[in-house]
């Protein structure tokens, strides 16, 4: 098995769930309403009972934890809520907010029943974590001006307003943090069928002719998620209008997915190259996440947060305590015999 690891392989993934430069100009595809946001049921289901009961008291919200993995429609979700509301949205990130004054004049700039969006709010400096308690649940803050003998601490009254967390870690957020949230809501990966009626939508809007096998075909290499959905579903239609009349069907799906070097399951080069390392030279695992991150030329954050999840999650790729360990599926997918197997194959 011939591996290259060189610099020249690596490159931006297409089939990551981050965001991309060019998933920023997709406003006109994100849904407004929870009538139009497809997938994530339960959740739907919830939030339009809380919604509604906060309109019948005509109070804010309750403050809302968003968590599930990335490019699932955090962002999208807390704007649908704002919408329907009928309340403005300010959005942020935990990293942006470099010091504590950032986030008092976030707090102060605020209107009655106004949304704060916070995302990746796991990454929110501890310290400024402090601000957050009083604010979110006495609606007001504490700020010291001057130092030493000479200060001063002045309390300010906050408007009532609802702050959305969104995280893909969960876990890293602090105790008194993650209980100030009154609804915590958990965003699943979609199936197929969710992602086909996605890719259908973002279709009709872009006004791309696609077929249902075509739509079908994206779909089921989206890694269930929307964001990697309709990043493929620009792509084949770049395919579509150089290769054809510009509609997208399975089989032109699927040429054009190929170049791109997506497989039938949703894997990428870099996903296949991380498998094959395990298998070519550890023996099929176990290997640490530091020297797996090594071997393939990969930050060990990255491998963890953008490959693993969907490894794990699809049966190609197990985790214990010694390492990664790849599966069966892993060796039939590559077309390798399992350990085992090859004697059997030797032996008839």
């Amino acid at each position: 098995m011939s591996i290259n690891y060189s610099e020249d392989h690596k490159q931006e993934k297409i089939t990551t769930a981050a965001v991309l430069p060019e998933d920023r100009n997709d406003g006109s595809l994100r849904p407004r309403t929870l009538s139009e946001y497809i997938g994530q049921q339960k959740a739907k289901e919830n939030l339009r009972v809380f919604i509604h009961a906060a309109k019948l008291r005509n109070e804010p919200l309750d403050h809302v934890l968003l968590h599930g993995p990335p490019g699932l429609g955090k962002t999208t979700l807390a704007a649908v809520i704002a919408n329907e509301m009928n309340v403005n949205l300010r959005i942020t990130s935990g990293p942006a907010i470099e010091k504590p004054g950032d986030l008092v004049a976030l707090l102060t700039n605020l209107s009655e029943g106004d949304i704060l969006f916070v995302d990746e709010i796991h990454r929110l400096n501890r310290a400024y974590e402090e601000i957050l308690y009083p604010a979110m649940e006495d609606y007001a803050i504490d700020i010291i001006l001057g130092k030493g003998p000479s200060a001063n601490s002045i309390h300010l009254d906050l408007p009532h307003f609802t702050l959305i967390g969104a995280t893909t870690r969960s876990g890293m957020l602090t105790a008194p943090l993650r209980d100030r949230f009154g609804v915590t809501l958990h965003l699943q990966l979609y199936t197929p069928q969710e992602l086909q009626q996605i890719v259908n939508r973002s279709a009709s809007i872009m006004k791309v002719s696609i077929t249902d096998d075509g739509s079908y075909e994206i779909a089921s290499r989206s890694r269930g998620t929307p964001r990697i959905a309709n990043r493929l579903l620009r792509r084949v239609r770049d395919f579509a209008q150089v290769w054809s009349d510009g509609s997208i069907t399975k089989e032109i799906a699927d040429s054009a997915l190929r170049n791109l070097e997506v497989d039938a399951c949703g894997l990428d080069a870099t996903d296949r190259k991380m498998m094959e390392s395990i298998i070519s030279l550890y023996n099929g695992g176990p290997v640490g996440l530091d020297t797996l991150a090594a071997t393939i030329n990969e930050d060990a954050a990255t491998l963890e947060d953008v490959y693993e999840p969907f490894l794990l999650q699809n049966g190609f790729l197990t985790r214990t305590q010694r390492g990664r360990c790849v599966t069966r599926k892993a060796y039939e997918h590559l077309g390798l015999l399992f350990p085992g197997q090859e004697q059997l194959a030797i032996d008839p």
